[in-house]
């Protein structure tokens, strides 16, 4: 059972849809220390969660502060699941669910200071998204990237570059940020 670490929604168990071929939740060990990493860059800010799943990275960053977030999903089961979460957590408010593919709503402009990027495992999908989502990044902003331990990203796209990696048992998580 998921539930949101800290902040306002704290302790707040998230539905997930059963079974792993449609999502595979973020483990809470892997999102605790993805938040401790951008924890002072997350209050009043503008967030994706593209590849939203279930919604838990979004709204664990709108329980800690976060302006907005806006949860990108393209299967409707798993939208559903996102809904019922934002407003279990009281975050209707400041969300915005949109069912889309990835691609194609990242080729509409946006502004977002965080976003987060946890597409299904060794799709390739992380190298198809990036070239157009640092076209929707604020300059100060930065990219957090979920994928397995051996999966080899891209070193730098477009004046945004790796800044931090980090494994966790299968996991890795990769940071990105504009170059100064």
């Amino acid at each position: 059972m998921m539930r949101v670490i800290t902040g306002s929604a704290r302790g707040r168990r998230l539905a997930t849809l059963p079974g792993e071929e449609i999502t595979r939740p973020t483990s809470e060990s892997v999102k605790e220390a993805l938040f401790s990493i951008i924890q002072f860059e997350i209050e009043g800010k503008k967030v994706l969660d593209l590849f939203a799943g279930s919604g838990q990275l979004g709204i664990e960053a709108l329980s800690r502060g976060a302006a907005s977030c806006t949860f990108v999903e393209k299967n409707a089961k798993a939208l559903k699941i996102v809904e019922q979460n934002v407003e279990h957590c009281l975050f209707s408010e400041s969300s915005s669910i949109v069912l889309s593919d990835a691609l194609a709503f990242l080729s509409r402009k946006n502004n977002f200071d965080i976003a987060f990027v946890d597409p299904p495992y060794n799709g390739g999908l992380i190298d198809k998204v990036l070239p157009l989502l640092v076209c929707n990044m604020n300059p100060d902003g930065v990219i957090i990237c979920e994928t397995l331990k051996n999966e080899e990203l891209a070193q730098s796209v477009s004046g945004w570059s790796i800044c931090k990696q980090r494994n966790y048992g299968k996991t890795k998580l990769t940071l990105y940020r504009k170059e100064q």
